[in-house]
């Protein structure tokens, strides 16, 4: 199956997510409902780069779990090929074997690589890892269910 590519405008019918809070810039879905990669592209504009740290900004260890679960979910919804009507939404349930390897900085492209490794009935699990510039950045085990709006 080839894969398919959604921009901003197409994230937005998939995720309720909105700024300052969405996390996915594009999306590359390798194999709906298994596998993709979400892109955020990380300037000194992001409001959390100003507190996170001054003078030494990191994008947060939680934002980039979010990122992971954001995409987790476009993936899931790409594969509902309905996510326009917004008749389903994935809400996040647990996270495990979270690793941080190394800082998120303005300037960097976050690529958050997903696969699913386990579903069951409306649940699903997801394992993430995220890059810079090819190189490990966090990585997590995701779960999260699917439910009719």
């Amino acid at each position: 199956m080839e894969e398919k590519v959604y921009n901003i405008d197409e994230i937005m019918k998939m995720l309720p997510h909105r700024y300052p809070f969405l996390l996915v810039d594009r999306l590359i879905v390798e194999e709906p409902g298994e596998k993709g990669i979400g892109i955020k592209n990380l300037t000194m504009n992001e409001q959390f780069f100003q507190g996170h740290f001054p003078n030494n900004p990191i994008m947060p260890g939680v934002l980039q779990i979010e990122a992971m679960a954001q995409t987790a979910g476009c993936i899931v919804m790409a594969a509902q090929g309905d996510y326009e009507t917004n008749k389903h939404s994935v809400l996040f349930m647990s996270v495990d074997g979270v690793k941080f390897r190394k800082p998120v900085r303005p300037g960097d492209q976050l690529k958050m690589h997903l696969e699913k490794i386990k579903v069951r009935r409306n649940i699903f699990v997801f394992k993430g890892v995220s890059k810079v510039d090819d190189q490990v950045v966090s990585e997590a085990e995701l779960t999260a269910m699917i439910i009719d709006n």
